[in-house]
């Protein structure tokens, strides 16, 4: 009945896509018109590619509940499903992926996302055995699972370009490495809270095996240290964002690194680092001069693109002073300290009140400054 009143609101719009004339009776009496020169007058005779373009356009509980309709159905959408999120999952989760994944082996994305853990082993152990074409998967805050998991993973679907384990805290540091072994695309990886397993060995094996990583998210991995950060910035010279958040082990050596070879940095996350210094700050700073050339050819290439650091987080940084902040932001006109523009956040540094941005410049300037026009 789910499906039934989605197609019925938005059969209009459907069928004319498909060059069929929609009428007050076409799936329930009849319809006339082209689709594939055949009259619908059953809900099995809808051709697959109709099918699914009306399912695009309803939520995945009823692209769930649609599978189950007949084996037609069933089949269209194991041969056209690519994208698939079940975190409208309450409970039983684990049980779904068990009843659903080996019907949908042509997954691309798959997004289990959970408020609580419902997702174990062998769930995924299925995921890995039937979706080997799996690009982009999101088991964050899947507190059960184990090594057995990534061990899984690591050899069902090489092919993962962006994985969310934030939250999943039983995993080891030895597994983390050994996934980065096998699934060497990887772009995006989110590691926020997995406290054992983003360790500085974790953190070497990804920086010599995953060289393509634009975004890593260590938030909150007290184990990560300078050597690991380190063997990142060798290792993934192409990174975009780098979130150490509550990394408090690491040091001005590892901004450094990352200044130095990631010249395509964007976002830095550094809350509560309080071994930063000064020497961090000017570093980045100074990286927009010993780079210009380079950043330079690619602006020209993509203009659309902006250079360098547009976000930065230093909040409680309490040993960083005004000097090194304010040359950081000049370099860096994309860092905004003015209201709604918060992309320099300095929350917890009131030593830090003074720094502004180039708004904060223009806010400020004198009346005087401001040449007078001629009438």
């Amino acid at each position: 009945m789910i499906l039934l009143g989605a197609i019925r609101r938005r059969r209009p719009m459907v069928f004319r896509a498909f060059g069929c004339v929609s009428t007050k009776d076409d799936i329930d009496g009849g319809m006339g018109g082209p689709c594939e020169g055949s009259k619908i007058s059953e809900w099995k005779d809808i051709p697959a590619e109709l099918l699914l373009r009306i399912l695009s356009m309803v939520d995945d509980q009823t692209v769930v509940v649609a599978s189950g309709v007949c084996h037609g159905w069933r089949d269209a959408i194991s041969w056209g499903l690519t994208h698939l999120s079940l975190s409208w999952c309450k409970k039983d989760m684990n049980d779904l992926v068990l009843s659903l994944v080996p019907k949908f082996t042509k997954l691309q994305v798959l997004i289990l996302r959970q408020d609580s853990p419902q997702l174990l082993d062998d769930g995924v152990e299925t995921i890995a055995r039937y979706c080997s074409d799996l690009q982009e998967l999101d088991l964050s805050k899947s507190f059960r699972l184990t090594d057995r998991s990534l061990y899984a993973l690591a050899h069902g679907c090489p092919n993962l370009l962006k994985l969310n384990i934030s939250g999943c805290s039983a995993f080891s540091d030895s597994a983390l490495g050994y996934l980065s072994g096998f699934c060497r695309k990887l772009k995006s990886l989110n590691l926020c809270g997995c406290v054992k397993a983003a360790s500085d060995r974790a953190l070497k094996a990804i920086g010599s095996n995953c060289n393509n990583l634009q975004s890593l998210t260590l938030g909150w991995c007290d184990l990560v240290g300078d050597e690991g950060v380190k063997s990142l910035a060798y290792g993934c010279p192409g990174l975009r964002a780098l979130d150490l958040c509550g990394c408090v082990l690491i040091t001005d050596e590892s901004v450094i690194a990352l200044a130095n070879n990631c010249l395509h940095l964007r976002s830095l996350g550094l809350y509560y680092c309080q071994y930063i210094t000064d020497k961090a700050m000017y570093s980045l700073a100074q990286r927009r001069v010993k780079n210009k050339h380079e950043m330079w050819t690619s602006a020209r290439k993509n203009r659309q693109e902006e250079e360098g650091l547009t976000n930065l987080n230093i909040s409680q940084c309490t040993a960083l002073t005004p000097p090194a902040v304010q040359a950081l932001c000049d370099s860096f006109p994309a860092l905004h300290t003015c209201s709604g523009r918060h992309s320099l956040i300095i929350s917890g540094c009131l030593n830090l009140t003074s720094v502004h941005c180039a708004c904060g410049v223009q806010t400020h300037r004198p009346a005087h400054a401001v040449p007078h026009l001629a009438h």
